[in-house]
């Protein structure tokens, strides 16, 4: 499996837009691994998790082919995680792709009431479909057995970490969300992970409720391990970071990499 991270910025990337803060002029200012577009990954080039309004640059930067995604598997709906009023640029006459294999896209009850707010033309060919997904039930997208796990997100609507297996080799994309809900743990409990992706929006912060800081990565660490999830050969990460949070790059790397996490950046890419 092989996953490239395309963003690695809380909504309002970093530098976040209008900003004058100190953390944002510093980012400015080092550039390179500091500057952070809107969260999302590529798997395997035909899986994308999380479809940012920062796509079509992601598309142009990581020098990749959205034509050749085949699935796109939502988080939760807002805006910078989920913007479909792009992905309706897949339908003629905007896109002209030489095959008929659809686009599908995978998300809650929530994610779909967003995404059918803007299917409103005509799509002859099929070229996009939505299919809803439920917390715990797995489900199979193309080579890739997908499930949907509770995250604490947003509190009135039903947001998704996910567990993804392609191959026997399996991801826990793990954001946006504060520390797990037990329902959660409950599944998680003796499942093998060979990389796990957390949330750690608030930097070196103490936050632990609808995001996390790396205290709180450490938390969920210690309940991984505790639930015989991950050992010594798991990749762990971190990602999804806010100026807000304050370190930069490597000083969030110097806070993360003696207790095994490896630090994120826009472009990065891993093989598990």
């Amino acid at each position: 499996m092989k996953i490239k991270f395309l963003g690695t910025a809380a909504a309002e990337g970093w530098p976040a837009l209008f900003c004058e803060c100190e953390n944002c002029r510093r980012a400015r200012e080092k550039r390179g691994k500091n500057i952070r577009t809107r969260s999302s990954c590529l798997i395997d080039e035909k899986y994308m998790v999380d479809f940012p309004p920062d796509t079509y640059w992601h598309e142009l930067n990581e020098d990749f082919e959205l034509s050749r995604v085949e699935h796109i598997i939502v988080t939760h709906s807002h805006d910078d995680h989920f913007y479909p009023e792009d992905i309706m640029m897949r339908k003629e006459p905007y896109a002209h792709i030489n095959r008929d294999q659809p686009l599908y896209v995978y998300g809650s009850d929530s994610v779909k009431a967003k995404f059918m707010r803007v299917n409103v033309e005509e799509d002859k060919k099929n070229r996009i479909v939505f299919k809803e997904v439920e917390a715990f039930h797995t489900f199979c997208a193309g080579e890739a057995k997908v499930t949907p796990l509770l995250a604490d997100h947003i509190p009135d609507e039903k947001c998704f970490l996910y567990l993804i297996d392609i191959g026997g080799k399996v991801l826990l994309y793990g954001h946006d969300t504060g520390i797990f809900p037990e329902k959660t743990w409950e599944f998680l409990k003796g499942r093998r992970i060979d990389a796990a992706i957390l949330d750690c929006t608030d930097g070196p912060g103490p936050c632990m409720r609808y995001h996390m800081g790396f205290p709180a990565c450490l938390k969920v660490k210690d309940r991984l391990l505790k639930e015989r999830c991950i050992g010594g050969g798991t990749v762990l990460i971190i990602s999804h970071f806010s100026h807000n949070g304050g370190f930069l790059h490597d000083e969030l790397k110097a806070m993360s990499l003696p207790h095994g996490f490896i630090t994120a950046y826009d472009g990065m890419e891993i093989q598990i």
